[in-house]
């Protein structure tokens, strides 16, 4: 069968995609990766074939474009900001139903204007896919897989907080609207298709989350271990040698960054200022705009642009990161205790770091140390402390990564996938 992923521009909502990809190439069926021409190289890089759909979307300047949705102004969390610390069922600015709004106009202003959308179904109808797999925010795939007949699924990369908010706002869809709906449901008639339940949420959800992390009800989820695939990268030496003190890795990830978002991670001379006087090695994958406000790093800190952590984690005792769904499965893949600093970007956070952070926590793999915007060196400090120091949090690790091994690799997903296209492809139009 055919099978076209459509992912958004981002490089860890991609690299997620791409170990199921490969499993189902590797079982004989052709994959076929649709993205903005931002991506097309990192799609490349991948080895699979790929088509880029729409113009250039220069993320930096349309995120500056898209006009704010009344309400979604102001503090996103008014209890983290007086505790330091989110909870998954907290909503943006106090209601589920602006967080919701905000979010389907950020993603068909930003990610998938008409052109785009267009461009996604015109492909679909040359290429006539079996089954269409989407980023969970990918939301007009749908469209280009009813347009040709094919099943549709989501591939999520973190958290199923698009889920979390439909059920939250289902309420209030009959007086306000529901805008997703109203986006979807003119580019579905032109098919002769109807807006369902399942246009939002996809006909069943492979999710790459540990059975122990939060997931809302209501949805067909096909659990599978996170394969962790940091990209192509060439590795220095010195990561593979045995560090002669403990090492530490600190992250803030490559989304943001790559994307000019500033302003919403944690501080880097917080960070810093936190290890200088510890006993450690520290490897800091900090860029050099990253590395503007720090006058001078720490002789303990080595600060590399990027390292692919499925190298450097085997060496680290623990890792400080912003709750990044690659590094997260990366962490849990070498049983390395984590201290998670979710980002302050809008309401981001409880896309898979507040959940994440919350489920590490419990089950003694690491610490929810504080958010970003409230993170100080002695709390980042007292965070390493406690996980460095107490052996039971390396133990923990070690228990979370066993159970996330038994998970169903990619492999053992593909026949899943087989039956379920078989039965949710419809007739071709």
């Amino acid at each position: 069968m055919r099978i076209l992923f459509v992912t958004n521009p981002f490089k860890s909502h991609l690299y997620v995609q791409v170990p199921m990809a490969w499993a189902l190439r590797n079982a004989g069926h052709e994959v076929c990766i649709a993205g903005p021409p931002d991506m097309a190289d990192d799609i490349a890089h991948t080895g699979l074939p790929g088509i880029s759909i729409g113009e250039m979307l220069l993320l930096e300047e349309k995120v500056a474009q898209v006009p704010p949705i009344d309400g979604a102004t102001g503090p996103a969390d008014p209890r983290g900001l007086r505790t330091g610390k989110s909870v998954q069922s907290d909503f943006g600015w106090g209601d589920p139903y602006i967080e919701y709004k905000d979010l389907i106009s950020g993603v068909h202003g930003v990610f998938y204007p008409d052109s785009t959308v267009d461009d996604l179904v015109s492909f679909a109808r040359t290429w006539r896919p079996d089954l269409v797999i989407t980023d969970p925010t990918a939301l007009p795939g749908v469209v280009a897989a009813r347009a040709v007949g094919a099943a549709h699924a989501r591939m999520l990369f973190t958290v199923d907080r698009l889920a979390q908010l439909r059920a939250a706002c289902q309420d209030r869809f009959a007086s306000d609207g529901d805008p997703l709906r109203d986006w979807l449901q003119p580019l579905l008639e032109q098919h002769g298709r109807d807006f369902d339940e399942t246009a939002a949420v996809g006909q069943w959800t492979i999710s790459p989350m540990p059975l122990w992390v939060w997931r809302p009800d209501g949805v067909h989820y096909l659990p599978m271990r996170n394969v962790p695939f940091n990209g192509p990268a060439t590795t220095p030496k010195w990561v593979y040698e045995r560090p002669t003190r403990r090492r530490v890795c600190i992250t803030l990830g490559i989304s943001h960054r790559d994307a000019n978002i500033e302003g919403t991670s944690a501080s880097a001379s917080e960070l810093f200022d936190a290890v200088a006087d510890l006993d450690l090695e520290v490897v800091a994958t900090f860029n050099a705009k990253q590395l503007e406000s720090v006058p001078n790093l720490p002789d303990n800190v080595r600060a590399v642009d990027f390292v692919p952590l499925n190298a450097l984690l085997p060496t680290c005792s623990a890792i400080v990161h912003e709750g990044g769904c690659g590094t997260f499965a990366s962490a849990i893949e070498h049983a390395v205790p984590q201290i998670i600093v979710p980002n302050d970007f809008k309401v981001e956070k409880w896309w898979g770091s507040v959940a994440m952070a919350n489920a590490v926590e419990h089950r003694g793999a690491g610490v929810y140390a504080v958010n970003a915007g409230s993170l100080t060196a002695d709390v980042l400090r007292d965070s390493l402390k406690l996980v460095l120091e107490d052996p039971s949090f390396a133990a923990n690790a070690a228990k979370v990564r066993t159970e996330v091994r038994a998970m169903p690799t990619p492999n053992d997903v593909v026949p899943a996938l087989e039956k379920l296209t078989a039965e949710y492809r419809t007739s071709r139009p």
